[in-house]
Parts: C-alpha cells; sequence; structure tokens
C-alpha cells in the first residue's frame, strides 16, 4: 500500500454500533459513501454501505470522534461526489479507518467483474 501521496484522504468510520457493529468490515472492504444532506442530526453526514450488510456506519464528524490523520466528514463532504467510494485500511476495536478511492483507482476496481464496488 502506498501511504505517500499527499493528496490521499482518509475517513475514520463509526457509529457501526447503530448497525450490525464492526464485524462486517474487513481490511480492503470497499466502502459506498452516500451524502445525506436531509440528515435530522447532520447536514453534513455521510453513510457508510456495505455489498452484503447495506448501511453499515458514518464518516465521524466530531472532533471526539475523527482519528488523528484522518478528515471529518465535514471536511471530505465537498471533496467527494454525492455518491463515491472508499476502501478499509486500517480496523480497531472501535474504528475503522479508510481511504477515499481515486476516480482513477474506482476505475480499476470496475475492471474486476466481482469487485463490491460494481455491486454497491
Amino acid at each position: 500500500m502506498d501511504y505517500e501521496n499527499a493528496n490521499d484522504i482518509f475517513i475514520t468510520i463509526n457509529a457501526f454500533n447503530k448497525f450490525h457493529g464492526i464485524k462486517p468490515f474487513k481490511i480492503g472492504s470497499i466502502l459506498k459513501l452516500v451524502k445525506e444532506p436531509e440528515n435530522n442530526y447532520d447536514c453534513e453526514a455521510i453513510a457508510v454501505e456495505l455489498r452484503y450488510a447495506g448501511k453499515s456506519g458514518y464518516v465521524a464528524n466530531s472532533v471526539n470522534t475523527v482519528i488523528k490523520g484522518t478528515m471529518s466528514g465535514g471536511r471530505v463532504y465537498d471533496k467527494i461526489l454525492d455518491e463515491d467510494y472508499a476502501q478499509v485500511k486500517f480496523i480497531s476495536n472501535d474504528s475503522v479507518i479508510a481511504k477515499v478511492l481515486t476516480s482513477e483507482e474506482i476505475d480499476e476496481f470496475r475492471k474486476d467483474p466481482d469487485n463490491d464496488l460494481n455491486f454497491l
């Protein structure tokens, strides 16, 4: 894995305890990021979906939940499309860190017909 690109965007995923817990997340999993502008709690909410689990969490958007070195949902909101993709890079007991995929990376993943990105 190449983490030398200063333009890489890393995000913290949390709130998975409201859905299926941390268990569905695996290193390398593809995540669909979906903006939720109508969310009652956060107008910059970004939901996280997994292929087999559906909605599974949110991009962290609080100083108390964003891991250092990652961007908050508010900072990422205007940098991503209404629906975009990320890939899980790290998992701890209570957090998931993912890298937002570039359009080139998305195109590469789409070439594999079995890749989760093609089913989200």
